[in-house]
């Protein structure tokens, strides 16, 4: 009697989650990545407008190492975007997914704008920074705190509340500069107090400052009681529970911390750079830095690296708009391509694939 037989062809390789990888492998595994992302907007700069791969990576490097005044606003730009980041990722260590980074500092920038506005001429300057620096961190960190209550307390979507929180703020700001300019332009001009002093740079002090804030950071989430229970919450909130973390408490502390660090960033924009306020402020810097702490793994001190890495990207973009006289299509596609390829490379960090040899099998 003649039987039925049903080929099965096993798949050539299947997907399959590395237990370790040695740290020299994974960084080996980005730069490789970086690498081919580059070599692949260099060849489509070939392509699509016409310049070399050599002029492509030149014009890269010559945004933020031409000169001297690049090389320091490279440095400006990496720290206040490491700044962001650094205040984000207690609360992305948290598994809180903080998207509010964008409002928490520009609320923290309006504090220090209303102190310089209204006591400027009344306090001196030392003062009036002592006190602008100490209203960016409380209202800050209120503004962080809301949704962590709300979220302790009846255990709102995170995401979503602080996303619509950041349009509250653009509001906020929106309504004090009707109110601070009578000609209704909303447009407030420099303040003439409340500067940092200049060393060195100006921006020399607030480089500074977030360096020394990065090593706070690192120690806080590191090597203190909090940053150890930050750390449980995120693996797991039962097991919180269970070992008498109080999960609620810690919710809410992480983000008054989260948002004070927020408006830390916010007085040295206000303070050390701009000496005003718009609703841009920020300028996106708040949704970037989710970026620049993901990449780095919740590491403080590695976010120095992909801070300024973001930075680079970004000036290398703005810079190939001006040389090559096209508009900012072509930049933000380099952008987000080379982005993409790290990205990608965490499949390859965190899994392998396993080839099998090609044979079939048969079921009667």
């Amino acid at each position: 009697m003649a039987t039925n037989k049903t080929h099965i062809y096993e798949p050539l390789f299947h997907v399959v989650k590395r237990d370790t990888i040695p740290l020299y492998k994974s960084m080996l595994i980005r730069v490789i990545a970086v690498a081919a992302g580059l070599l692949l907007c260099s060849l489509l700069s070939l392509i699509l407008i016409n310049a070399n791969p050599v002029e492509f990576i030149e014009t890269l490097m010559d945004a933020s190492f031409g000169s001297e005044r690049r090389m320091w606003k490279f440095a400006k730009d990496s720290a206040v975007l490491l700044c962001i980041a650094l205040a984000i990722t207690p609360a992305f260590r948290m598994k809180f997914w903080n998207i509010g980074a964008e409002g928490q500092v520009l609320i923290g920038a309006l504090a220090a704008v209303a102190v310089a506005f209204y006591m400027g001429n009344s306090v001196p300057n030392w003062a009036l920074l002592v006190i602008m620096f100490f209203a960016a961190i409380i209202v800050g960190a209120i503004w962080g705190g809301i949704p962590a209550i709300f979220k302790a307390k009846w255990g709102t979507n995170e995401t979503l509340f602080t996303l619509m929180m950041n349009y509250a703020a653009s509001g906020i700001v929106a309504y004090f500069l009707v109110e601070w300019t009578p000609s209704g332009s909303s447009v407030l001009g420099e303040l003439k107090v409340g500067h940092l002093p200049q060393v060195v740079h100006p921006y020399f002090i607030i480089i500074l400052s977030v360096l020394v804030l990065t090593v706070l950071v690192s120690i806080y989430l590191n090597s203190t009681k909090q940053g150890y229970e930050i750390s449980v919450v995120g693996e797991s909130e039962n097991t919180a529970r269970y070992i008498g973390i109080n999960v609620k408490k810690v919710i809410i502390r992480t983000m008054l911390v989260s948002g004070a660090v927020c408006g830390i960033a916010g007085f040295l924009i206000v303070a050390g750079l701009d000496h005003s306020i718009s609703e841009t402020t920020v300028g996106g810097s708040g949704f970037t830095a989710i970026m620049v702490s993901w990449l780095a793994k919740f590491n403080p001190i590695v976010m120095i690296l992909t801070a300024a890495f973001v930075t680079f990207l970004d000036q290398g973009a703005s810079q190939m708009s001006t040389y090559f006289n096209i508009d900012s299509s072509f930049p933000d596609m380099v952008v987000g391509i080379v982005l993409f390829f790290i990205i990608g490379c965490e499949f390859f960090i965190n899994y392998k694939l396993k080839f099998r040899s090609f044979r079939k099998k048969e079921v009667q």
